[in-house]
């Protein structure tokens, strides 16, 4: 293709890069393929069909599908027609959706058939236009893609213009929007595509979900913006993965993913041989876990660090020390500092503080959260990530906590104050705690903690109370157990301590 004139900024950068319309550039675990024509032609008629349903510039379109190219294709017809990408997890139930609904406001909302009686239900009370898409490529919003015209006149976007919106929960109150501008994708994405030494020649195992920055950002980016393909798998199989390395060289994973890998009968270093890179990232990986990949393979896990509101932060060097239990140095253009959670004032080399950064990747702020905004910058600017760490004598970062609470499982994160709130709220509860566990395959595990009201009268049954928080809770957020006690235990100032209920559910059996 000749050179393009960029009017959109981020779509206008994947496909001034495309050399060869004909290469494949998807092939997906249900038989198609998809090539980067495809890509040109697909986006146009998806962008067109927006226009049609009145979407324009700026208005959301809230997407909460399964897995399929198509979803791939929705975010970049988003771009093109300037409308802003919101995608959520399908395992939200109706009653966490409702809240996103209700602060996005999306003008389009996008879900699969199991999705379609809640959205309609909450379009009926809140507004919003309703189309269904399918795993397959059905659904009523491609019947409406495919009456639209393949030639679509790209809506003017800046770097600075909203790209999508990722929500990110905080460990006080409901789930708050990262705002994504095209500028902040576009950096991120080049800088990997350096960084990490990917090319045309690149096959990339994608098992990751789309509605994570993982998998939609940081995956779908690197292999747009280097011309590379990938292997679309629906969803995590080990087996599968494990066949598709011999037509691969990448695979990014979670480290649930690797603890899996290595548990297989088929990694091996033959299985293995074809790939030149394994990179693992959304949650802390287990430095045994790095070993016996290593063993078993010959391949160093490339582990790097990022955050909804950033993208990638910090990577391990393709050449040189991968080092276990760190996440690198950070990416070319992102300045990165230890600071004193309190005061912001800079530590010293090797002292532990809380991460903060600048740089072109920064979000643009939380979505109608202005004073939640200010209070995650400094007053120079600097975003405080809210992760403790520190940085060895090399530059190398390692993180030792969070300061948030999070609970990381299975790649996905997951805020104990929601379900503290959903555990309370059940009948005979008088208060809870929830934090995570090592596990050894999820990387952690969600566990609570309750206490009964004694006026009640009941006695603790945990089997019950976690079948009531599944009709409210996706499966993922779900506690693995339950535990009952007397009372928290609490410092002087009257805050729960975690860290002697971590301590005292240590020999806890989670399956």
């Amino acid at each position: 293709m000749g050179a393009i004139t960029p009017v959109n900024h981020l779509y206008d950068l994947i496909a001034g890069r495309i050399t060869d319309p004909a290469k494949r550039l998807i092939d997906a675990d249900d038989g198609r393929s998809f090539s980067c024509a495809d890509l040109i032609v697909l986006t146009g008629r998806m962008a067109g069909a927006l226009r049609a349903m009145g979407i324009g510039a700026g208005d959301r379109v809230l997407v909460q599908a399964e897995k399929s190219p198509e979803v791939i294709f929705l975010y970049l017809a988003c771009l093109r027609a300037g409308a802003v990408f919101l995608p959520l997890n399908p395992a939200y139930t109706p009653v966490e959706l409702a809240h996103f609904v209700a602060d996005a406001r999306p003008a389009l909302m996008i879900c699969g058939e199991a999705q379609g009686v809640a959205m309609r239900a909450l379009a009926q009370a809140l507004g919003g236009r309703v189309e269904t898409l399918g795993t397959g490529g059905e659904g009523s919003f491609m019947a409406a893609v495919w009456q639209a015209a393949p030639a679509f006149a790209n809506v003017p976007r800046g770097p600075d213009d909203l790209a999508a919106i990722l929500y990110t929960s905080g460990t006080t109150g409901r789930s708050k929007g990262a705002m994504m501008s095209h500028g902040n994708l576009a950096s991120n994405a080049l800088a990997l595509c350096d960084l990490w030494r990917f090319t045309r020649d690149d096959v990339l195992i994608h098992a990751l979900p789309v509605f994570h920055t993982h998998g939609l950002f940081v995956a779908t980016n690197v292999v747009l913006l280097s011309g590379a393909a990938m292997l679309f798998h629906a969803r995590f199989d080990p087996a599968g993965v494990l066949a598709a390395m011999a037509r691969a060289t990448v695979l990014m994973g979670v480290p649930t993913f690797y603890t899996r890998l290595v548990d297989h009968p088929g990694l091996t270093r033959e299985a293995a041989l074809p790939m030149r890179l394994f990179i693992s990232g959304s949650a802390p990986l287990l430095a045994a876990t790095h070993a016996a990949f290593r063993q078993k393979t010959g391949h160093a896990i490339l582990e790097r660090y990022g955050m909804t509101e950033t993208n990638m932060i910090t990577s391990n060097p393709y050449a040189g020390d991968r080092v276990a239990g760190t996440v690198g140095l950070p990416l070319p253009g992102v300045s990165l500092r230890i600071a004193d959670p309190d005061s912001g004032a800079p530590l010293p080399p090797g002292a532990t503080g809380v991460i903060e950064i600048t740089g072109p990747n920064v979000f643009k702020g939380y979505w109608n959260m202005p004073e939640k905004t200010a209070a995650e910058f400094r007053p120079d600017g600097w975003f405080i990530t809210g992760d403790l760490a520190r940085i060895d004598s090399r530059g190398y970062v390692e993180i030792v906590g969070r300061a948030k609470d999070l609970i990381i499982t299975g790649g996905l994160n997951v805020y104990p104050k929601e379900i503290e709130a959903a555990i309370d709220a059940l009948p005979g509860i008088l208060e809870s705690a929830v934090f995570g566990v090592p596990h050894p395959d999820f990387g952690e595990a969600v566990i609570a903690v309750a206490v009964l009201d004694a006026a009640a009268g009941l006695t603790g049954d945990e089997r019950a109370m976690i079948a009531s928080l599944a009709r409210q809770l996706a499966k993922f957020k779900l506690p693995k157990r339950i535990v009952f006690v007397a009372q928290l235990p609490r410092n002087a100032m009257g805050k729960v301590q975690k860290n002697a209920l971590r301590q005292s559910c240590k020999d806890l059996h989670v399956a």
